[in-house]
């Protein structure tokens, strides 16, 4: 299954071993991630870190392997599916995440309710995840 990932699914598995850091890791998800939240991640670090309950050395190996398990797609590549996306997305700061979306044809996982205020993409919370896993 193919997601885009947004900010607030991975800033809540930074700071917090649960089950949203453990479907990060599902073998048969592909995760993808507009490339502008690597930027987020690092402009948000030491946030995090002072949030989370991981130790320092946690915190960052856990940052390496997301950065290596999520698939960071180039604003260029999105940049098609942008009108669309505005036209969309309930919110201007989601409308990379619905770009990128569209592009691939899947659905955003977030746990923010008011993006399923439209019908163009699918938006999956963390809990209907685990309820698709079973």
């Amino acid at each position: 299954m193919d997601l885009v990932v947004d900010a607030n699914i991975l800033f809540a598995a930074l700071i917090k071993e649960g089950s949203t850091a453990e479907l990060l890791f599902v073998d048969n998800f592909h995760l993808h991630a507009p490339e502008f939240l690597l930027a987020e991640m690092d402009k948000y670090r030491k946030y995090l870190r002072d949030k989370t309950e991981r130790t320092d050395d946690e915190f960052e190996e856990f940052l390496r392997i997301l950065k290596r398990r999520i698939t960071f797609v180039p604003r260029e590549e999105i940049s098609g599916c942008v009108n669309k996306a505005r036209r969309l997305s309930p919110d201007p700061d989601d409308v990379p995440y619905f770009a990128l979306a569209i592009k691939l044809g899947c659905g955003i996982w977030s746990n923010d309710a008011k993006l399923k205020n439209q019908k163009g993409v699918a938006i999956y919370s963390t809990r209907e995840i685990l309820e698709i896993l079973g």
